[in-house]
């Protein structure tokens, strides 16, 4: 086993993976790369996204893909500086997939010819009809005489390959599907991996299952695997784990306990941007019923005095995760020196801050606990939860034995009400904010629909409206409602409210919440939006 001091950044990559069989998937910037992986995850298949410019000949030897996906992307094939993945991806003797971009790079590196434009642009839903039905990719498709799929290209492939074939076209695409079976390379012009392409996951299972994947990506042996991977990462070191009462840090602190023991204290930080009577219920379930270490940290005054007349977001989550660093440096030192902070960083957390493992997509925006954190910390990082998306975790919390009503809960982001508080933060419009979400909630479970929304929550506006109470003028702040369903977190629809509850609701606000006059429901789905508001 290592000790703390023998360990290298290098080794922040859990040591279960090499365990799997594994898929690549090297990606070009499309801003849906991730549903794939999510895809294959539903599948019980471990993948990795992994960035084109990271992925060369000496990475593809050690990674050892049974398998390797090329996503789309934003760039145009015939560009002369356009991406492309090492030629080895073809000398394997994997299966490999191209999705969209993916399929015009095989095409054009293995002899084929890509055109730009020329009236053949495709973009959302369209219909593809077969020119062969003898493709193993494509079992369970067209019973019909077309297919529902999802296009977004401006170029398009114009000449095959040798050895491939066309099984498929569209109007726009006369090689939809391409294919050479012998050597099990796939083509195809349209998104398989987003809703709107009905039958998407029948072609992923498909392609997993002429891979060869028997689907041993299971939370049971990833809990094995994971125990035995922070065990050696950590040695005989402390551990400080960021606990938040979220299912996310819930399940990461269980997880490493079960792993180091005592050598693990959970830090709780009270910043002052929590929900109505969060950390009574975060203090009570960690400390008196799992018996976990806990320090209860509060530190409000330092976090609203920091935060005081700061309105950019990027900023304010800068701020949070720079104190939230400096605090449990504090803490480390008082235990005696913690080598490590543990966090339940998520893999949509990843992708979202820093386009996962550098890849060329748009970073959205910093979370606390990844883009936010200082270049400079006196602690390494554990977080066995980084490859994950939100519903494994909570199948992983399951696994572990953790009560349903912590597993269930919604989603409570780190930066907590600072960024449902969009604009200057101050203690009124925080404690406006509490007793608003408060009814809420509360609303939403006497309605008996909590379990049936992903996340819900109230934001304070930055604005003042007008408006009359019984006989007098007010001139207080308007709110949002915001209730989304999801899977994973990397799209959402908002929930479809009947007019009946938004207006019980909304008076329930106004009439008990003093200072909110006025309350709106928001209804933008992700993308174009987030679902926070910051």
């Amino acid at each position: 086993m290592k000790n703390a001091t023998d360990v290298t950044d290098a080794d922040i990559a859990p040591a279960h993976q090499a365990e799997h069989q594994k898929l690549l998937i090297v990606d070009f910037g499309s801003q849906v790369t991730q549903l794939i992986a999510r895809r294959l995850r539903e599948l019980s298949v471990y993948c990795e996204i992994h960035p084109f410019n990271a992925v060369d000949d000496a990475f593809l030897d050690a990674f050892a893909p049974q398998a390797v996906i090329l996503s789309g992307g934003p760039a145009s094939v015939p560009d002369a500086d356009s991406p492309r993945p090492p030629a080895k991806v073809f000398d394997l003797g994997v299966p490999v997939l191209g999705i969209c971009y993916g399929q015009q790079v095989m095409m054009q590196m293995l002899g084929g010819e890509v055109l730009r434009g020329q009236g053949t642009a495709e973009f959302g839903r369209a219909f593809i009809s077969p020119t062969d039905h003898r493709l193993e990719l494509l079992a369970g498709w067209f019973h019909g005489t077309r297919e529902q799929v999802w296009m977004s290209h401006g170029d398009h492939v114009s000449r095959l390959a040798p050895g491939f074939r066309p099984y498929a076209t569209s109007e726009g695409a006369p090689f939809a599907v391409v294919a050479d079976p012998k050597r099990r390379f796939f083509g195809m012009q349209f998104h398989p991996e987003v809703h709107h392409t009905p039958h998407g996951p029948a072609l992923f299972q498909n392609f997993v299952q002429l891979a060869g994947f028997t689907g041993d990506w299971t939370m049971g042996a990833y809990r094995e695997q994971a125990v035995a991977a922070i065990r050696d990462r950590v040695g005989d070191a402390q551990v400080i784990c960021a606990l938040s009462g979220g299912v996310d840090s819930s399940v990461a602190a269980v997880l490493i306990h079960e792993a180091i023991g005592d050598q693990l204290t959970c830090v709780f930080v009270d910043h002052g941007l929590l929900r109505k009577d969060e950390a009574a219920e975060v203090v009570g379930m960690f400390r008196d019923h799992m018996n976990l270490p806990l320090i209860h940290a509060d530190e409000a005054d330092l976090f609203l005095d920091r935060l005081d007349g700061v309105s950019d977001p990027e900023t304010k989550r800068k701020i949070i995760g720079g104190l939230f660093i400096d605090v449990f440096d504090k803490h480390a030192r008082d235990i005696g020196g913690a080598a490590f902070l543990a966090q339940g960083t998520l893999y949509p957390d990843v992708i979202e801050s820093v386009s996962f493992s550098g890849g060329p997509s748009v970073t959205i925006k910093s979370h606390h606990n990844v883009g936010g954190l200082p270049e400079k910390m006196g602690m390494k990082l554990v977080e066995p939860l980084r490859e994950l998306f939100k519903d494994e975790v909570r199948a992983l919390g399951r696994e572990l034995g953790l009560p349903e009503r912590f597993i269930g809960r919604h989603p409570f982001p780190g930066p907590g009400l600072a960024i449902r508080c969009p604009g200057e933060i101050t203690r009124e419009k925080l404690a406006i904010l509490r007793e608003a979400d408060a009814i809420y909630i509360d609303q939403i479970r006497r309605h008996g629909l909590y379990d049936e929304i992903w996340q819900a929550f109230v934001a304070i506006l930055p604005v003042r409206t007008v408006g009359v109470m019984g006989d007098g003028r007010t001139y207080d702040y308007a709110c949002a409602l915001r209730a989304v369903t999801s899977v994973d977190g990397m799209t959402a629809d908002y929930y479809p409210f009947t007019h009946e509850f938004l207006g019980e609701t909304a008076t329930r606000i106004i009439n008990n919440v003093r200072g909110i006059n006025r309350v709106t429901y928001d209804i933008t789905s992700k993308p174009p939006g987030t679902i926070e508001w910051e």
